[in-house]
């Protein structure tokens, strides 16, 4: 009875590495993603400023303003 508990202990920590080895290969996937989605929008934003400069122009505004807009409504962190 004792060999069949020691089993079922490594086959729980079996499936406890596995767990583990998932997670590690679900958070390389998740920054791939990330780094692939930062590079294109980068590179996008390089053609439209290439192709139609105004309509570049006039994106980095709205995104300027939007952000500007964020940071005064947004609740102050307060160091104690």
């Amino acid at each position: 009875m004792e060999r069949f508990a020691q089993l079922l202990d490594d086959l729980d920590d079996l499936i406890a590495m596995v767990g583990l080895l998932g997670e590690r290969i679900r958070n390389f996937t998740f920054s791939l993603v990330l780094g692939s989605i930062a590079l294109a929008v980068q590179i996008g934003g390089v053609l439209l400023a290439l192709a139609h400069p105004p309509l570049a122009l006039a994106t980095a505004l709205l995104l300027f303003v939007s952000l500007l807009y964020r940071a005064v409504t947004s609740p102050r962190l307060e160091i104690a």
